[in-house]
């Protein structure tokens, strides 16, 4: 007898490369996807732990369903990921009618904790050592995270994928949970990085995404050979159907003239770079245990310039962060204008239990404060991003076609001139007109108009095949990016 799953994923593209695997391995349990709590007989919450907002939203879920398990308490209930791994018991003190709670490190396990759940077994809860729980070596096979199973159809397109290099995180920052979340540093093997990658290939993945809370720290040991981001981008670059590389999230400090070098000369290498500053305060900045200053963060995006002139950068911002006066939260508004980034997050910075933050300094900026300053920071963040996007009217792009664009899905467009997405190989969002016939492809668009968040074009006249002609009238083209 079939059963039928519903997964909810909330955070960030570890968390959704997460909910792929499970899926997978649900799968070879005989588990069916479907889009609906009412549909399945298991319920799972993929959960971030991130900010108290993503918590909230899990909790605020989970109360949803309280009715729904007393009218149908044969379901299974389960939350995974880092809050799993954050609250423990607490979920099941918060929510008593949850039947099992799967940390980061245990996701493998999940197929056979539901069924242990479903055959009378009581909560089931596997989450990984704490950090200071035993040997060092045990505590990092704890956090393992299992990555061989793959679900095309879980993916944001089927030509897309996420490939995780690393997991947990060494850096200790004062305000994140990470550390804790998901456990110790590790760069998984380059050969089974490499065979995961043909196995995406084979699935017809033209763009992959290195995945890593700093993926530019990437490390491997073996056999007197260290292997680092710049050696796995050389052996990944050659494999057939994979068109783009990209890699996320970096970390200042490792930003090499080496790995930039490398990047350089490998052509389906994005030239985007998301490196987090999220201070322009120095004493922010040690109070957040970073571990670099501005003026170290002035100098990597000298290197980026010097050697990918033209490649987008993106950023991370917390304001609001322990004791911030307003001086030091115009700082970080300098370096947005300095720096010019294609894009900036911008949280309010949220006390989590357990972090350095939490245990030594006051959450004394107020919330108004904190709202104020995010909205002017991304204002800005928007003013110069769509500056920056008028460099780009008139000429051509490549864009990889993702599908048809929200606005197109909710206005329940189709046929001949439905408003496709895609992104550039520096990561710029593209809206045109074309056909479904078109999604998956590597198409030329010119751009004559922009937003702050999106370029806007048509298919360049000279590669427009039959099915396009007649849509629109292209701008005249005026150069290449």
């Amino acid at each position: 007898m079939p059963h039928y799953v519903y997964i909810e994923t909330v955070g960030c593209q570890m968390n959704v490369l997460d909910s792929e695997m499970v899926v997978a391995s649900l799968r070879q349990h005989g588990y069916q996807l479907v889009d609906s709590v009412d549909q399945a007989d298991t319920i799972l919450f993929n959960t971030c732990s991130v900010r108290q907002h993503a918590e909230d939203k899990i909790y605020s879920a989970l109360g949803q369903l309280r009715r729904h398990k007393q009218r149908y308490p044969e379901k299974i209930i389960g939350v995974l990921g880092c809050m799993a791994q954050k609250d423990q018991r607490l979920i099941f003190e918060r929510a008593p009618y949850v039947d099992l709670v799967v940390g980061p490190g245990q996701l493998q396990q999940t197929a056979e904790l539901i069924e242990q759940a479903r055959a009378g077994g009581g909560r089931q809860l596997a989450v990984s050592l704490g950090r200071r729980d035993g040997p060092v070596e045990q505590i990092r096979r704890s956090h393992e995270t299992f990555d061989p199973l793959r679900d095309p159809t879980m993916r944001p397109t089927p030509f897309q994928a996420y490939l995780r290099i690393q997991i947990g995180c060494d850096k200790f920052c004062t305000y994140c949970v990470v550390p804790m979340t998901r456990g110790p540093e590790q760069g998984r093997p380059p050969e089974d990085i490499l065979a995961e990658a043909r196995l995406l290939a084979d699935q017809g993945c033209k763009e992959i995404t290195l995945l890593g809370q700093t993926v530019n720290s990437y490390r491997y040991h073996s056999g007197g050979r260290t292997t680092r981001l710049a050696d796995l981008l050389v052996a990944l670059h050659d494999i057939a159907g994979i068109q783009r590389l990209k890699f996320v999230t970096n970390y200042p400090q490792d930003m090499t003239a080496e790995l930039l070098q490398t990047v350089r000369g490998l052509p389906r290498c994005s030239r985007y770079l998301h490196v987090p500053l999220q201070s322009g305060s120095n004493r922010i900045l040690r109070s957040m245990k970073r571990g670099y200053t501005v003026e170290d963060y002035r100098e990597m995006m000298a290197r980026i310039r010097e050697f990918l002139p033209g490649a987008a950068v993106s950023s991370d911002f917390i304001v609001g962060f322990c004791g911030e006066t307003e001086d030091e939260f115009q700082q970080s508004m300098q370096m947005v204008r300095e720096c010019r980034f294609k894009s900036s997050f911008v949280f309010k910075y949220s006390e989590r239990p357990g972090t350095k933050a939490a245990e030594l300094l006051p959450d004394d900026v107020p919330e108004d404060v904190k709202r104020r300053r995010n909205q002017e920071l991304l204002a800005l963040q928007d003013a110069v991003s769509e500056e920056d996007n008028q460099q780009f009217l008139g000429r051509t792009v490549e864009v990889l076609v993702e599908g048809p664009s929200r606005a197109a899905e909710k206005r329940g467009e189709d046929g001949d001139g439905l408003q496709l997405t895609g992104r550039t190989m520096c990561d710029r969002i593209v809206v045109f007109p074309g056909t479904r016939r078109l999604v998956g492809e590597i198409l030329p668009v010119t751009i004559y108009d922009c937003t702050a968040h999106t370029l806007i074009g048509e298919v360049a006249a000279a590669q427009a095949g039959p099915e396009l002609v007649g849509l629109s009238t292209p701008l005249p083209l005026a150069g290449k990016a």
